[in-house]
């Protein structure tokens, strides 16, 4: 069987065309080689697929298995099951679209290091897609772009991007039959040939090895035990924002209508990190930092602060007691509104088609529907940007949010809240950290010194490993640099009780461990026994039962390190009944050694 995985989204994200063919489907639809196609497709949650897997067959009876992932966003949210998929590929496809810029620098800056992190124990061809004809002069309409998307992806940089991985680089302008049969389908079936090939020969030398011992044969090794298998659990980020709206906790401004009659509560944060307009509200960008005199405008006709409420004046900003900033809406329809989209921002700001149909069934104008909406498309854009409703897609702007919020991370602006770790301060925001954390919910809402201080000590971890959890709660992601690290992090989320990221640095120690060559884990001076011990102390159940098969399943290599003394009378019965090899098979071979010694014939197996 060969076995193909191809990452990244041809097509172009703003292009109106949503059903074209991918590149996968196109080759397997055309090659005149292959034959019995079936897909199906696999989620990490409902609604969105991680990959469509296909299967086939090619060269008339080899079993073909593609799995396509249009989205990088499997690194991000299963990082395990990713490097499963390239630790098991063949061939590995990357496309992209040469119109969409923005898409290939985050796959160059992101997700590159990442695979070439992945291949680094193996040896796989890559072949880098270039898809489309560019078309350099178009403008971006989205509302919410944060890029220049008329500039396209240069052949240049895709030739540079395939150097770094080693890859072999080809420019499909169309998904034609002459691009997908002739070009990029001999290119792939030249590959795949060098596979079958090698699969064949790495065959018959096992095969060769098998008989060369005809008289005795050697014990059977039986295959180690299976280990505790860990399942990452689905990320909360956008409900735990939105449940910070709905708490209304930590809100530091209060939006009135005209008449002062309800007040509407928000937190700072959250707004600037998905609007322009509210950073030039708040005091965080001044007009002439803008660069769009639409956008002062909107500010001004359309929100007023009124006099006496203090902006954030201090770099580390205003005292908890501070009350909140008032803000008077002067739009009435747009005001009766306000909850709606408020709701709309804090679930993550992609899910436009239900504002749409919020706003028409509490407003029933399609007038009055269409200028609040035309508001909101202002307020969410880029300065500079041009808008249209109709590209305002769910799809589109699904991955704003999260990297919007992560422009506030570890810097003084709207920050209420300073920690004070290893002689340092980091500024923090309450509202992002009361709706992530709920240890950090309880104390700076209950009867704790901190509810009332600005300044917070840490203590018990370091300042590089508080600032990869602070991160985490800002951003939903995390890349520990090593295993230690990882470890670290752990513990400090085990400390807050944030169960999601302790079960992400528990899948990267394994993933970490399971790649590990034997000879490199001989020789580590990282002592698993050491990490063993620190996952029971702080309640990493899975991760400690999965290092105590670790242990067993590589006894010979163990059992020679002075670490293993270490381990308590429980734990040493375990691996000992666990053990791999078993002590009858050792047994077995002693004997078998001795049979083949007295019959003075040369073991060609030990």
């Amino acid at each position: 069987s060969v076995n193909i995985v191809a990452f990244g989204n041809e097509r172009d994200g703003f292009s109106e065309d949503n059903q074209q063919p991918s590149l996968i489907w196109s080759y397997l639809g055309r090659s005149a080689l292959i034959s019995q196609i079936d897909s199906s497709l696999s989620a990490s949650h409902v609604g969105n697929p991680v990959f469509t897997e296909y299967q086939a067959c090619v060269f008339g009876n080899v079993r073909l298995v593609v799995h396509d992932c249009p989205v990088w966003d499997i690194f991000d949210s299963d990082w395990y099951t990713s490097c499963r998929l390239i630790g098991g590929a063949d061939i590995i496809v990357i496309k992209y679209s040469v119109n969409d810029k923005t898409s290939f620098q985050e796959l160059k800056d992101s997700y590159v290091p990442m695979v070439k992190k992945a291949l680094s124990h193996c040896s796989v061809p890559v072949i880098i897609s270039a898809i489309g004809a560019r078309k350099n002069g178009v403008p971006c309409t989205c509302p919410l772009c944060t890029s220049d998307r008329r500039s396209c992806v240069t052949t240049s940089e895709g030739v540079q991007l395939a150097k770094e991985l080693g890859a072999t680089y080809l420019e499909l302008h169309a998904l034609n039959d002459f691009y997908i049969q002739k070009y990029f389908g001999g290119v792939l079936e030249y590959f795949m040939i060098q596979s079958l090939n090698q699969k064949s020969s790495e065959k018959m030398k096992k095969r060769k090895k098998t008989q060369k011992c005809h008289r005795v044969q050697p014990p059977q090794l039986e295959q180690p035990e299976k280990m505790p298998i860990l399942k990452g659990e689905a990320s909360h980020y956008n409900a735990d924002l939105h449940n910070l709206l709905c708490c209304c906790q930590c809100a530091d401004v209060a939006f009135y209508p005209e008449d002062h009659s309800t007040a509407v509560e928000a937190h700072k944060i959250i707004l600037c990190s998905v609007s322009h307009l509210f950073m030039l509200l708040f005091g965080v960008k001044s007009p002439s930092d803008a660069h769009d005199a639409s956008v002062v405008q909107l500010a001004q006709s359309l929100f007023a602060v009124e006099a006496g409420d203090p902006f954030p004046s201090s770099p580390h900003g205003a005292p908890p007691c501070v009350p909140p900033v008032r803000v008077v809406v002067k739009d009435s329809v747009f005001c009766s509104c306000l909850p709606d989209i408020l709701h709309f921002i804090y679930s993550g700001a992609f899910q436009w088609e239900r504002l749409e149909e919020d706003i028409k069934k509490k407003l029933k104008d399609l007038d009055k529907t269409e200028h609040v909406l035309e508001k909101v498309k202002c307020i969410l854009k880029t300065p500079g940007k041009v808008n249209t409703v109709k590209d305002c897609r769910s799809h589109q702007i699904k991955r704003l949010y999260n990297t919007s919020l992560r422009l506030f991370f570890n810097t003084p602006v709207l920050a209420d809240v300073i920690f004070k770790i290893q002689g340092a301060t980091v500024p923090a925001h309450r509202a992002v950290l009361v709706a992530r954390c709920e240890v950090m919910a309880a104390m700076f809402n209950g009867n704790y010194l901190e509810a009332n201080s600005v300044l917070v000590p840490v203590y018990g971890v370091s300042k590089d490993t508080f600032l990869s959890f602070l991160e985490y709660l800002y951003t939903d992601s995390c890349c520990p640099a090593s295993i230690l690290q990882a470890m670290s992090l752990l513990i400090c989320a085990e400390m807050y009780q944030v169960m999601r990221l302790q079960h992400i640095c528990e899948l990267y120690i394994i993933t970490q461990l399971q790649s590990m060559p034997s000879r490199e884990l001989a020789s580590t001076s990282l002592s698993i026994v050491s990490l063993l011990k620190k996952a029971k102390f702080h309640n990493s159940d899975c991760l400690s039962k999965w290092l105590l098969h670790f242990i067993a399943t590589n006894y010979l290599i163990f059992s020679q390190k002075p670490e293993f003394q270490e381990l308590s009378v429980e734990e040493r019965n375990f691996v000992e009944m666990h053990r791999w090899p078993s002590n009858l098979y050792l047994k077995q071979l002693a004997d078998y050694r001795n049979y083949i010694h007295s019959q003075k014939c040369h073991c060609t197996v030990m």
